[in-house]
Formats: C-alpha cells, structure tokens, sequence
C-alpha cells in the first residue's frame, strides 16, 4: 500500500477536484500515460489495489512525476476517469433514427472495451465507499451521453419525427439502458445490436 499521501479516503464528501497546484510545464505524453495506466490498474484490481507505484512502473515515469500533478492516488483517479469523456459523437442531423444507431454503435464499442466494462463494474461496487469517483464518472461519461442522446430526441419531436407525446427521458433511459445491458455480457456488442435497439425503439416513437 502506499503512504496516507497516495491513500483514497472512503465516502470523502469534498469538492470533485480541486485546483490544480501551479509548478514545472507538464508533459502531456507522461500525463496520457499515468491517466491510462491508472485506468487499466484499477480496472485490474480496483481502487483498493492500486498504488502509486505501480502505476508509476506502467506508465514508465517516477512517483515524484505523479505526485508533482496529484497530491494522492484518488484526485488522480478523477481526472483518469475524466479522461473516458472525451471523444463524444457529433449528431448529423439526418434523421433521428441514423443518429440513434450512429450513437449507440459508438456507445457499443466503448462497452465492448472490458477495462471500460470492469470500471464500470468496479464503481458501482465501490460506490458506496468512494462516490467522488462513482460522481466523477457519472459526471464526464453517463451524463454527458444522455443527454446528447435526449437532444436527438427533442430534435425529433421538433421535426415530427416522434410522437409528439414521446417521453423523452425514459427513452434516454431505455437507450442507455441497452448499452449497459450489454455491458453485461448478455448481448453481442455490435453495429447490428445498435440497430436492433433503435429499430425496437423506433417502432413506439416514430410518428405515425
């Protein structure tokens, strides 16, 4: 284990991150390297497992290289987990029906990645325990994703697309629901997945 420096702190109830300490230019290339080698350590060995050290080994930098941008392995872990937010579909604007399959084909693909479906696992596990890190990662990938999947819908019933009833938070559940049912390993995570749920989803939506 590491020293109380690089100690996460269950149910610490503080700020998601604070400022970030002034110092020496960073390195993005080391910086890339920590978050990922962050990420895979604790996707291996939860937050518990991970130390300072390890991944300092992974990512090939020294400890004081990691402990000059965070002040312990949890503030590290958050900008980590923020790293998963980036990268975000940009709609077309075509149709709802191909931006909700473009979506979640993209969706499908991160789930695909089992680092990314173990995390996920992981936090909901340690939730409890650490909610910085199940906050963080609500924060920068669950929220993020709802709702450019509910500006699709609300573009749809603006077009006629959709029902002019249409429910638009519980399909955004019901979308993101599709992807972390296949997150748990109970569908075959691909391009024709996206389509099936969309197509199912479209059969009660689209306007008449």
């Amino acid at each position: 284990m590491d020293s109380q420096a690089g100690a996460l702190v269950p149910g610490n109830g503080s700020a998601l991150a604070g400022p970030r300490r002034r110092g020496r230019p960073r390195s993005a290339r080391a910086e890339q390297a920590i978050l990922a080698s962050a990420l895979a350590l604790v996707a291996e060995r939860g937050p518990e497992g991970l130390g300072i050290e390890q991944v300092a080994a992974r990512a090939g930098v020294g400890k004081a290289t990691i402990y000059r941008r965070w002040p312990g392995k949890e503030d590290m872990l958050l900008d980590a987990i923020a790293s998963l937010g980036s990268d975000l579909p940009v709609p077309q604007g075509r149709s709802v029906r191909a931006d909700l399959v473009a979506l979640l084909i993209s969706f499908s693909r991160e789930a695909a990645d089992p680092r990314r479906a173990r995390l996920f696992a992981l936090l909901q596990g340690e939730g409890v325990r650490y909610p910085r890190l199940l906050a963080r990662y609500t924060e920068a990938v669950v929220r993020p994703r709802q709702a450019v999947v509910a500006s699709v819908l609300r573009r749809g019933l603006a077009t006629g697309e959709l029902r002019e009833d249409t429910d638009i938070e519980a399909a955004t559940f019901l979308l993101n629901g599709a992807v972390l049912a296949s997150m748990s390993g109970h569908e075959h995570v691909d391009a024709r997945y996206a389509r099936r749920v969309v197509e199912e989803l479209m059969r009660g939506l689209a306007a008449r």
